[in-house]
Parts: structure tokens; C-alpha cells; sequence
């Protein structure tokens, strides 16, 4: 259910309060269709789920070492979702400024760290919930292209 934005919560109830008085304000009025699925998603057959987890994890596993080997970049294993955060501030320019070249020289679509607020400077996300094969095309791609900065 990749980006229809739905969700649930397990907390303690002292927080619960707190959490509806956010949420009833800021994410209401979930489409009941997707609720619907959401419903079947969590009380279906999971097979589906743990394949998927093992497939995000080989190219998770795979990503971000390869990442790594690029000089001047550093990449930390994140221990969720499906995108890589590397850091990209020894190439000396802003992380919108990269994004936006290696998209254009590279052919390469990355969200610039900034996206996710000032700390995010200096970094770019990478989806890895794509195939293995494009994948390592696109790390190609970055390595050719930061090769050349």
C-alpha cells in the first residue's frame, strides 16, 4: 500500500488523546476504500509481506555498501522504510543543487535531503523499493556522475 498514507498506531493510552488531537487535524478523512484495504492488508495472508521484506532487505543490503564505495560519499544502513540517506556534503554543493544535476546529467531521480527539513542538508534520499536491476543502473549512474564533480 506504498503512498496511500495510512496507518496505525499501538501506544499507551495517556498518549492516545494526544496522538487523535493530532492526527483528526492534520491526516482526516482517509478514503474508505482505503481503509477497506488497509483492513484486509493487516488481517490477510501475510506470505506477500514476508516476501516483500526479504526483497527490501537484499536491496537494502546491496544499496547501501554500494553507496559506500563511491568516494566521497557515506551512507548509513537505515533500520527502516525502503530509502537510503547518504551524505553528499564532501561534494561541495547544496542537496537541491545535486539532485537537480544528477537528475538532469544522470537521468537519476533522488529527493534532495532539505525535503525533510534543514537536518537534511548535505544528504539525498534514495527510494530502494524498485527492482535490483535498476538499481544498480542508477548507482552507476551516481558514480559516473559525483566521478565527475
Amino acid at each position: 500500500m506504498t503512498g496511500w498514507r495510512i496507518g496505525y498506531g499501538i501506544m499507551h493510552p495517556e498518549l492516545a488523546e494526544g496522538v487523535e488531537l493530532l492526527m483528526v487535524n492534520s491526516n482526516s478523512c482517509t478514503a474508505s476504500f482505503t481503509q477497506r484495504a488497509a483492513l484486509a492488508a493487516v488481517t490477510g495472508p501475510q506470505d506477500d509481506v514476508d516476501r516483500m521484506r526479504d526483497a527490501f532487505l537484499e536491496r537494502r543490503d546491496w544499496v547501501v555498501p554500494a553507496l559506500n564505495g563511491i568516494p566521497g560519499m557515506t551512507c548509513r544502513t537505515p533500520g527502516g522504510a525502503f530509502y537510503a540517506f547518504p551524505n553528499i556534503e564532501s561534494f561541495g554543493m547544496d542537496s537541491h543543487t545535486f539532485c537537480t544535476r544528477l537528475l538532469r546529467e544522470a537521468g537519476v531521480a533522488a529527493a534532495w535531503g532539505t525535503s525533510f527539513g534543514t537536518y537534511g542538508e548535505g544528504h539525498f534520499r534514495l527510494s530502494f523499493a524498485n527492482s535490483l536491476e535498476n538499481l544498480k543502473i542508477a548507482v552507476d549512474r551516481i558514480a559516473r556522475f559525483t566521478a565527475e564533480l
